[in-house]
């Protein structure tokens, strides 16, 4: 019996993952460790995950010395809410030339209306192809960007993040990007507690600064520098106080010019817009897990007023924080009085 005849009766949200060959198996492992990881509070499985094959169940080539037995064919994919494409290698005409094979057109086709699609680095060639990603933001590979560019003039590329999420089409950067990305979806679906839970038994972080400039490789080494860590600890422990830039600085004893070059190196954002992602961060937290009023809660992240964190709330989730704690906070009272 295979995983998608198995698992018929599951409650959990469905992640099918497109296996193509001249996959990367890391990647291909990364839904799997990531969305299986993810439990409510009665330790049951949130996500159920099956992957799948253009082709009846059989072996598919990978970018190593060993092919992986695929149980399910291109079928599944008319079983997903969630979709997920990871890279290949061997991708031929939708890399080439952006035009679908009638093999990988022919499974497309079986998924749903209103499937949630999901690319890991260059698996996102594959939803431009198929014409997904017209009109809308995107991301890959640092070193696939400018082709992706011009391969799909349509799509807005963005090589500086390392994911992008336009609602029910999301796209990362390369490789570990897609655990960045999964995690994210899991923090989206249940909320910070669930993901940062998944992330701390998968020992990575629950979210990274930055972006892809980070690790873009330079023409010319910088030289070695006192690192901003130390600035960055100092102001995630003080979050609710005023905090300017210069304050900052003076952690690392180094002028406000060169912290604030420093900083954009090493994390790939200014400091004044990392210092807005971790008050959203903390606001999230607090929205999820307690019943502080707007106006404590936003002191408490600080951005000092309820308004000012609507502002930033909405910027960065799309949804005003009475929408954001309405919908993770029923989402955890239904995990907990759920059927057991």
């Amino acid at each position: 019996m295979t995983a998608v005849e198995e698992s018929q009766d599951f409650r959990g949200h469905r992640v099918v993952v497109l296996a193509l060959d001249g996959l990367l198996p890391f990647e291909l492992g990364i839904p799997q460790r990531i969305f299986r990881r993810a439990r409510d509070a009665q330790g049951r499985h949130l996500y159920d995950v099956v992957t799948c094959s253009v082709r009846p169940p059989g072996p598919v080539e990978t970018d190593a010395d060993f092919a992986i037995l695929v149980e399910n064919g291109p079928e599944a994919l008319a079983t997903a809410d969630t979709v997920v494409v990871p890279a290949s290698y061997e991708l031929g005409p939708v890399y080439e030339q952006g035009v679908l094979t009638g093999e990988l057109a022919a499974a497309l086709a079986r998924i749903r209306p209103g499937t949630r699609l999901v690319a890991i680095c260059t698996g996102g060639y594959v939803l431009a192809a198929a014409g997904y990603l017209d009109g809308r933001p995107a991301t890959t590979h640092w070193s696939s960007a400018e082709h992706f560019q011009r391969l799909f003039p349509k799509i807005k590329v963005d090589a500086d993040v390392l994911f992008v999420d336009d609602g029910d089409v999301l796209t990362s950067a390369g490789v570990a990007a897609g655990i960045d990305l999964c995690l994210h979806i899991v923090r989206r679906d249940h909320g910070t507690a669930v993901a940062n839970e998944v992330a701390r038994r998968t020992v990575v972080p629950p979210h990274r600064d930055g972006g892809q400039a980070q690790y873009i490789q330079r023409p010319v080494p910088e030289p070695q520098r006192a690192a901003t860590a130390a600035a960055r600890a100092w102001a995630l422990s003080r979050l609710h106080e005023p905090i300017q830039l210069r304050d900052l600085a003076g952690q690392e004893a180094m002028s406000v010019r060169s912290f604030t070059r420093r900083f954009r190196e090493e994390v790939g954002v200014s400091p004044g817009h990392w210092l807005t992602q971790q008050r959203v961060e903390r606001a999230r937290q607090l929205l999820e897990s307690t019943d502080l009023s707007m106006d404590r809660v936003a002191r408490d992240a600080g951005f000092g007023t309820a308004q000012s964190m609507r502002q930033h709330l909405q910027a960065a989730v799309g949804v005003t924080p009475t929408a954001y704690r309405r919908t993770f906070r029923t989402a955890a009272a239904d995990q907990d009085t759920g059927p057991g």
